[in-house]
This record gives C-alpha cells, structure tokens and sequence, in this order.
C-alpha cells in the first residue's frame, strides 16, 4: 500500500508538505497547483489515508441497526428489572451514536410474524435478546440476524450477559438460615415454559435448604407466575391456614417480595420480628418499603451496557467464540431480616 513518502517522491516535495494536505491542515499554506499534484499522486498511487479509514468506520458504525426482544410481554419500559436493562443498553448505545431501533416482547404466535418483519423493515443487523422468548421465534432470530447477543439465557451457543441466579438465591436463603430460621417459604415463577421447580432461583432455594438439612413444605413453595397480584394474594392464603406458618420467605424478585411484605402486614404480622423476608434484584423502590428490603444487588444497568459493547464487537469481528459475561451481585442487608 502507498505511503506518504511515495507521494512526496512523485510530486517533489516533502512527507510534511503531503500530509498537511492530506490532512486538509491549514495553518501552512500549500499553493493550489502543488496540492492538485499531491492528490493526483495519491489517486495514482491508491493511497488511503488514516482519516478516511476511520472515517468509513465510523460510517459503518453509524450505519448499524439494533433491535431487542425482552422476555416480560408486558410494561417492558415500567419493569422495575427490565427497564434499567434497557437504559443501560441505550445509553451505551447512545454513546456511540447509534440508537435502539425497536424492544419487542411476543405474547402469541401473530406476535413472531411481527417481530420478523420488523427485523427487515428496520434492517437489523444486531439483536440483544433479554431472558428467554418462544423457541420458533429465537431460532429465526439466529438464522436471519448477524450477530445475537443474550441477556440471562441458557444458550451456551451465543455470547451472554448474566448474573449466578442459583448461587444468588442460595446466598439470600443461607441469610435466612443463620439467622436461624428453618421453616423458609419460597415465591416465584417458573421460566417461560419450564416447571416451576427447575427456575435457577428456585433451584438456589432447594439446594440451601438441602445442604442445611432443612425440610421443606410444599404449602410454602408459591408459584405465583412473577405475577403481583398473585404474590399478594396466594401469600396472603397461606397465612391463613392452620398449623405452622413460616418465619421467613425468600422471594425471587423484589416486586414479588413487596407484595408479599402487604399480605404479611395485613395478617398482623410484624416484619421482620414475626417473618423475615428477602427479595431479588434491589430495585429502586426496595429502598423505601416500611421496613426496607433485604435484596440482592444484580447490576442490571451494566448489563445492559455490557450487551451492547459485545454486540459490536462480534458485529466488528473481534470474537469468533461465544463468551460468557459473568457479572458479580452483591447482598444488601436490610431491616427486613434484622432479628
């Protein structure tokens, strides 16, 4: 490839001369006719300079086409969890001058025909795929989209963002049991069609109790579909039956865990003197409960930020492999679970 130099020696001038003109510098004249000379020379020679190089990348970036498909069908953008995944994608996003052109959830079979045409009319390059959607439809997102990026999937054939959802469930519940609790209810909900039991918090739930040599109650153990109403209303249930009730429950989100801490107060129970209570992901609002949220931090955010980062670099070349993003939680300790 041409250089600098070579141009200098076809026109009969110096390297300093022939970059300021290449570089449109100003601030030392050039006359018209040498610098005609210059680019004739540099056309001749197929010389392409740095400038243009970066700027035909940055054409390219600007030129990418970002869709994504978030699991929860409905309020994706008042999701407590959800929303704050997808800030963090539009930030990073926005700070390399692209944008999100679509966040699309399926709830019926019509909804796949949409998303795929979607997926044309905006040209889409590259999909961030937030926890998992019906199989027909992420198939056809990998067989029609370049590059696909998972946020929590199982997938081990793509790259993934991700926190240790068993092993953050199993540290909240081994909280519980050193404060010495031992009859532990659990809420949740199962991952999209999979039973109920085999969801990875609940999964953390068993293996925490197992290890402790803790007994489990079915009537304690809430599928509540990660629905609020639900979370309120089956929670409020099973305090009503007689017999032994828990001292404690851990709940697989904090929306969830919140609507439960409702139900318990309503019964007269006090927490966390009468019932201890620990939620998932330390939303916002999990601050400001009476009492405050005993929750496990996930850094939904970076996420987010961190799936778009992976996003160009496999739309870039940068990997061949499929890698897995790990990223660390933390437990915040909170009033809910203060003995």
């Amino acid at each position: 490839m041409a250089k600098l130099k070579d141009i200098a020696e076809q026109v009969g001038v110096s390297i300093s001369t022939v970059s300021r003109v290449m570089n449109h510098d100003s601030v030392r004249s050039v006359s018209d006719e040498t610098r005609r000379k210059i680019w004739e020379a540099a056309d001749k020679l197929g010389y392409k300079s740095n400038r243009s190089e970066k700027k035909a990348k940055a054409d390219a970036k600007l030129s990418i086409h970002v869709g994504c498909v978030v699991a929860i069908p409905q309020n994706k953008y008042n999701n407590p969890y959800f929303s704050v995944i997808l800030e963090g994608i539009e930030k990073a996003l926005t700070a390399r001058g692209l944008k999100l052109e679509f966040v699309y959830s399926i709830e019926n079979q019509g909804d796949i025909q949409k998303l795929q045409a979607l997926v044309k009319e905006n040209r889409i390059d590259g999909m961030i795929i937030v926890e998992r959607i019906d199989a027909d439809a992420y198939q056809w997102i990998r067989q029609n989209v370049k590059a696909v990026i998972g946020v929590d999937l199982a997938d081990k054939s793509i790259p993934v963002i991700c926190y240790d959802r068993e092993a953050a469930a199993k540290e909240a519940v081994q909280h519980l049991i050193k404060q010495g609790h031992k009859q532990i209810g659990y809420i949740g909900g199962s991952e999209l069609n999979d039973p109920f039991r085999q969801e990875k918090r609940c999964v953390g739930y068993l293996s925490a109790m197992q290890e402790a040599g803790l007994e489990t109650n079915d009537s304690w153990i809430i599928d509540v579909k990660w629905d609020v109403s639900l979370s309120y209303e089956l929670t409020k249930k099973a305090f009503e039956k007689k017999g032994s009730s828990p001292t404690a429950i851990f709940a697989a989100s904090d929306t969830m865990a919140i609507a439960a801490m409702r139900a318990i107060t309503e019964r007269g129970l006090r927490i966390p003197e009468d019932i201890a209570i620990v939620g998932i992901d330390n939303i916002e609002l999990s601050e400001f409960t009476s009492p405050p949220l005993t929750t496990i931090h996930v850094p939904k955010i970076e996420m987010g930020m961190y799936a778009v980062k992976l996003l160009l670099d496999y739309l870039d070349n940068q990997y061949s492999l499929p890698v897995r993003v790990t990223v660390p939680y933390r437990m915040i300790y909170r009033r809910s679970t203060e003995c």
